[in-house]
């Protein structure tokens, strides 16, 4: 077969990642479609502070739970079986979800979209290696998946305030339904269907034991992030740490293991996970600074400064589909190794960006999000690619458990770093009250919900010490991503330009 005809469009091919795109697509919204629905939300259900919180992280501690168990259970079951029960429980749910009564069933609801998002994250991801056999095209089939995640996350706060508007807060959660039929409808004649006959049966203690090691560590992070370092955080890593380690032992001596921590001893699958690491550590956290930026300091709506987001996420989307097609050329290692540099670029922007410079900080988060495009797309198909047929429902778990605790950890590294500066370098006048002086020491937030009580040079000193802080975390985040630049120019230079002889080198121990 001529390479003309091996690289020819099948159009059932690219109708089935249209198909796999919608559900990735509404789970990238579902990350973010609360921002602009919380207050509504709010205001219906009065829920407290910490009921509030758990509305909004419970989410993202399930899937980031249940996604090792969902890859690896898609590879048992079937995974286009897998997707459609996920689908189907994804839209129940996000049902009950829109018209939940109380702030208890609304978490309730949000664990549970959260379970049945792990089954769609590996299994669409597992069916595109499946689909797309040729190392090139999977590439770029990859990369538009990444890409549709990544908008989904961008659009999330517009689609959200404009299903507010309209109608009420729960139409939000109303998306899943129009989004499943499709799935449903035309899963059967466009997706293959894919399970391993050797896996054998469902370790649940293992599946225990994933929980124990994840759960607690997510948790620890975000306490570690609103309340500090103290014996809770101590204890809840010890947690972790040890049933990490319990789970590895485990998996070790299983003949059917949950996880296949064999695939880490490939260096090409152990280097682009901890590439993805490091890139969502600086953009998770970044992302979280930069829409804070927009609104606090900029004074946008959160509407506005969703659209101001619009530029990074086209960044985003051609990096993600031209890094594919550019490393049919050039080795995949060194097109993440250049367009990590333009992120480290970024960073730079950001962490001499003043009050006053959204379109400084909108460019630099733009070379950020381009970066993440390439890694993305590349990383995620190095990872996938390094795995047999039989585990990349694990494979891809992998991937997507990483880049989920990447942006945890970001969030709560540069998040926790940016607020320490502030409330340390934040001294009000000392003729302001207390009861005014507490919440403005504590947060730019808290200053801008008294700013008309105090002195307006007073507010714009708070912006200023607040923009300090997104400089020096983008100053952190930008070194760690120069590692990353450098472990892709090392650690990835073996792989040869996209389908040229990819069996001689993607697999060195």
């Amino acid at each position: 077969m001529s390479e003309v005809t091996a690289m020819r469009a099948d159009p059932r091919q690219w109708s089935g990642l249209a198909l796999l795109a919608l559900p990735t697509v509404l789970l990238g919204l579902d990350v973010t479609v609360l921002y602009l629905v919380l207050p509504s939300m709010s205001e219906a259900l009065e829920p407290s502070a910490t009921q509030t919180l758990w509305i909004m992280d419970a989410y993202g501690f399930l899937i980031a739970g249940f996604l090792i168990t969902m890859g690896t259970l898609g590879d048992r079951i079937g995974r286009r079986r897998l997707l459609l029960i996920g689908m189907t429980a994804f839209a129940v749910v996000s049902v009950f979800a829109a018209f939940a009564p109380s702030a208890e069933l609304l978490i309730a609801a949000r664990a549970l979209l959260g379970i049945a998002g792990a089954t769609l994250m590996p299994s669409t991801l597992s069916l595109i290696s499946n689909m797309f056999p040729d190392v090139r095209r999977r590439a770029v089939a990859i990369g538009v998946w990444a890409t549709m995640f990544a908008l989904g996350m961008a659009a999330g706060p517009v689609v959200g305030g404009a299903l507010v508007d309209a109608f009420w807060w729960g139409a939000a959660f109303l998306l899943a339904v129009p989004i499943t039929i499709i799935v449903l409808t035309g899963a059967k004649a466009l997706l293959p269907e894919y399970a391993d006959p050797q896996a054998g049966r469902l370790d649940l203690f293992s599946v225990a034991l994933s929980l124990a090691a994840i759960l607690p560590g997510m948790y620890a992070i975000k306490h570690a992030a609103a309340h500090g370092v103290d014996a809770s955080t101590a204890v809840l890593l010890a947690v972790s740490a040890i049933a990490g380690v319990v789970f590895v032992r485990r998996q070790r001596r299983l003949a059917a293991p949950l996880l296949d921590v064999t695939l880490f001893t490939n260096r090409t699958f152990s280097a682009a996970l901890t590439v993805l690491l490091i890139g969502l550590v600086g953009v998770g956290g970044t992302m979280y600074l930069v829409t804070q930026y927009l609104q606090l300091v900029e004074g946008l709506t959160p509407f506005a400064a969703g659209f101001w987001m619009g530029p990074p996420a086209l960044a985003m989307f051609a990096a993600a589909i031209g890094a594919p097609l550019i490393a049919r050329r050039i080795r995949p290692g060194v097109v993440m190794g250049i367009t990590l540099t333009l992120s480290v670029i970024g960073y730079l922007l950001l962490a001499t960006a003043g009050a006053g410079d959204a379109l400084i900080v909108v460019t630099g988060f733009a070379l950020v999000y381009l970066g993440l495009g390439a890694i993305a797309a590349l990383g995620t198909d190095m990872v996938v690619g390094a795995a047999p047929a039989s585990k990349s429902g694990s494979a891809a778990a992998m991937s997507e458990t990483v880049q989920e605790l990447g942006i945890a950890v970001g969030v709560a590294l540069l998040g926790s770093l940016t607020t320490a500066l502030y409330t340390t370098r934040m001294t009000p006048p000392d003729d302001i009250p207390p009861e005014i002086a507490e919440p403005f020491t504590g947060s730019l937030s808290g200053a801008l919900s008294v700013a008309d009580q105090v002195p307006a040079e007073v507010v714009q000193t708070a912006q200023e010490t607040f923009t300090t802080g997104v400089n020096i975390a983008s100053a952190v985040a930008g070194a760690a991503i120069v590692v990353a630049t450098v472990l892709c120019l090392v650690a990835l230079r073996h792989i040869r330009p996209l389908g040229h002889d990819q069996h001689v080198e993607t697999n060195p121990r």
